[in-house]
């Protein structure tokens, strides 16, 4: 039996950035955000008359500096995750070409982490279970 969908159901979109290397850009939330500490996939939320592929451009550039093109995201999976006081519904794209070099210019600290070394990261509940599947895929 499934759980029935809460009143809101957030959207958000997040990128899996894949270096040359191979490796993967993982963002940990900074203190005083929800879910601090925690390690995610870069991206943020869908606000209103925006479709999930410009706002992962946008949150992408708001938050590391780098300019992604539409056809640079390549659809991968998604989370449908229930969040208790809200539906998480969150598309996951591959993104493997980007113009400029990732910062954190919004205080959080960032990891190019090795696709085997996923799971030595705490992430949130939402994001942890792409671990395998991304291991799988990616290799």
């Amino acid at each position: 039996m499934t759980t029935p969908l809460r009143p809101h159901t957030l959207l958000v979109s997040a990128a899996v950035l894949i270096n040359k290397d191979g490796n993967i850009l993982l963002a940990q939330r900074p203190e005083g955000k929800t879910l601090a500490g925690l390690w995610e996939f870069p991206g943020g939320k869908v606000e209103a008359l925006e479709s999930p592929e410009a706002a992962l451009i946008r949150e992408l550039d708001e938050e590391l500096g780098v300019t992604v093109q539409p056809d640079a995201l390549e659809p991968f999976t998604f989370v449908s995750e229930d969040c208790a006081t809200f539906h998480l519904f969150m598309p996951l794209y591959f993104v493997r070409t980007w113009e400029g070099t990732a910062v954190g210019r919004e205080g959080q600290a960032l990891a190019w982490v090795p696709v085997s070394k996923l799971g030595d990261y705490p992430m949130p509940k939402a994001d942890a279970p792409l671990v395998p599947r991304l291991q799988e895929v990616l290799g």
